[in-house]
């Protein structure tokens, strides 16, 4: 047997020891739309609601087999990572130091502490992850601690290949096509390495945050390289640089095997799956599922697995998520409409909305003239066709107006 493939038998074998396989579960609702058989890999129902736990628990156990003495363990991170780490620190009996950022919300570093216990500190440093990480790196070399990556380290990789091994066993086939999301890229690689040594292997198809594409970035240059900018909405896979040794096992594919997600279009999937399939998933955890659209033509009639990769969603953000779906399914608009300063210039107004046409939002901007003020205004309606018929009457009456929308300086400012 190939010896990755032996390693990642036996971390997935050892995992025994914190908890059962993850479900994979044929989803009837998504089979129905695209005409296959649609498998969800449930790794939002680890223990620590990510597949996380995996690759920390597996570099840990591998470390104290080969250094007993090691007693301390060193991370920086502000979400999945970090609870998998505390959770693998309490199951060891080791020390754990975790390093966050000042800015990470309240809801991640109780769930860290809760599955910690005791037997982890929490430090919170500097307002960026970038200062959290280095903090952490220099507490390893002060003290002797051992640094776990999140995703760049052979240990981790070997840990999360797990997800591939355990598909293989309870589909008890190889299906026709994986659907993986890539973050630092440790679950892309470890699967998609674990895969390639099985007889006929599945298509792969991978799926990463178009506002942090940065495997996209990296096969384009041939190397890992550092986003600009990032989009912080999908935080658990919005990197801004690929990992070296993940990018080894990843720089071969096909770009056309890669899909960008919009951040606005994961939203609108969040909320099928919470209202349809009562699976609350968090933004990374839904990107296998966000590129079945991408995929349609492709997947007709053949097995398909997508992993949902966590499901740590914390529920102040659900009206950000709405709000963002409900923009990208063309079903909310903002716009600034110039209104005469004349009685009954308001009511007129009201009365060119449609039966569906719901005011969001409405808002005296400023006095423009002496005879017209600004302002915005927010609308929801039922169906995105419902806009075209709004602004036509708007046209029809002499309204002059703006649409804001999709204009992100503005509307940042503004809404």
């Amino acid at each position: 047997m190939n010896d990755f493939a032996s390693a990642a038998r036996h971390a997935t074998d050892a995992l025994r020891t914190l908890f059962e396989p993850t479900p994979l579960q044929r989803n009837d609702h998504l089979s129905q739309r695209y005409g296959a058989e649609i498998w969800l890999k449930r790794e939002d129902l680890t223990p620590v609601r990510s597949y996380k736990l995996r690759g920390a628990y597996t570099a840990m156990r591998k470390v104290l087999a080969a250094r007993p003495a090691q007693r301390i363990f060193v991370c920086a991170s502000a979400g999945n990572h970090a609870q998998g780490v505390a959770y693998a620190c309490r199951h060891f009996g080791v020390h754990g130091v975790i390093f966050m950022p000042v800015t990470t919300p309240q809801q991640k570093i109780l769930k860290t502490r809760t599955f910690g216990g005791d037997a982890v500190e929490i430090r919170l440093t500097g307002d960026y992850f970038d200062r959290a990480l280095a903090a952490a790196q220099d507490y390893c070399a002060e003290t002797g601690g051992h640094f776990l990556s999140p995703f760049d380290d052979a240990d981790v990789i070997e840990g999360q290949a797990s997800v591939g091994v355990e598909i293989l066993e309870q589909l008890g086939r190889m299906p026709d096509m994986v659907v993986l999301p890539v973050g630092g890229g440790g679950l892309a690689s470890g699967v998609r390495r674990f895969l390639r040594t099985q007889p006929d292997p599945a298509a792969l198809r991978y799926v990463e945050p178009a506002g942090g594409a940065s495997l996209a970035a990296a096969l384009a240059a041939g190397a890992p390289v550092t986003l600009p900018a990032v989009d912080s909405f999908v935080d658990g896979a919005a990197v801004a640089r690929i990992g070296t040794q993940t990018f080894a096992h990843l720089a071969d594919i096909d770009p056309g095997e890669l899909i960008g997600a919009p951040e606005d279009r994961i939203c609108v999937t969040m909320l099928e799956m919470l209202n349809v399939e009562g699976i609350v998933l968090e933004p990374a955890g839904a990107l296998a599922v966000d590129a079945l659209p991408d995929l349609a033509e492709v997947i007709r009639g053949r097995c398909v697995v997508c992993v949902t990769s966590g499901g740590n969603f914390d529920f102040e953000r659900l009206p950000e998520v709405k709000e963002r779906a409900m923009r990208y399914s063309g079903m909310k608009k903002y716009f600034i409409l110039r209104l005469p300063q004349r009685p009954g210039a308001l009511r007129d107004f009201l009365e060119i909305l449609g039966p569906d046409d719901d005011i969001a939002r409405f808002e005296y901007l400023k006095k423009s003239a002496r005879n017209f003020g600004t302002v915005l205004i927010g609308i929801e309606t039922s169906e995105a066709a419902n806009f075209a018929r709004l602004f036509a009457r708007m046209d029809a009456s002499g309204f002059t107006y703006r649409d804001i929308t999709l204009d992100e300086t503005l509307a940042g400012f503004l809404v």
